[in-house]
């Protein structure tokens, strides 16, 4: 359960009291609660509403495999084996953010001077296979992860209408961007804490 981790960042970096890295964590307690008050907010709400548990750890592994963080991901997928038809949705998710791995980021700038930075890439799609797994509902918000962490430039009213056409109510929208903002956070937050803690 993840009402059950006292400190997330702690939990997922292996931190152990007494380390270096508890050390420098206790540094900054308000962070710290404010981090720890993130992951329940999006992981352990008192109500999911709109937005599933089940579709929440998809997300969140989803993303984490982008970022190329296996064990991170491993981690949120375990939680997502928990949920009803997990095992399949795991599988599912997988799959797809293994099709959907690539190095970005990329993008179109409007017209200007960094035009001359533009980059292409992949414009990812859920494939059928998974898609009839995850539903259309879960396979657009992925799509728009997607986007989120590999090409952020190109992210227009378009793809929020996206969302809202596949069933994404505007609170749910919110709270998935602010998932994976977290995620982005955290994976980083999490890298720099197990270097510190070695050292």
């Amino acid at each position: 359960m993840t009402t059950t981790i006292p400190d997330i960042i702690d939990h997922l970096a292996g931190i152990a009291s007494g380390s270096a890295g508890a050390v420098l964590r206790a540094r900054r307690p308000v962070t710290r609660e404010g981090a720890q008050a993130s992951w329940v907010a999006l992981f352990a709400p008192a109500d999911a509403g709109d937005f599933p548990l089940s579709d929440r750890f998809a997300l969140a592994a989803f993303v984490s495999i982008l970022h190329g963080q296996a064990a991170i991901s491993a981690f949120y997928a375990d939680h997502l084996n928990e949920q009803a038809n997990g095992t399949a949705l795991r599988v599912a998710v997988e799959q797809a953010a293994a099709a959907g791995l690539t190095n970005g980021p990329y993008g179109h700038y409007p017209a200007g001077p960094l035009l001359r930075e533009n980059r292409d890439g992949l414009i990812f799609q859920v494939a059928d296979a998974e898609r009839a797994v995850l539903g259309e509902k879960l396979s657009t918000l992925l799509e728009h992860a997607h986007l989120l962490v590999l090409h952020p430039r190109d992210a227009k009213p378009e793809a929020l209408s996206k969302l809202l056409a596949a069933g994404w109510n505007t609170t749910s929208i919110v709270t998935a961007s602010q998932l994976v903002a977290f995620l982005a956070f955290q994976i980083r937050v999490i890298a720099g804490l197990k270097v510190l803690n070695a050292a």
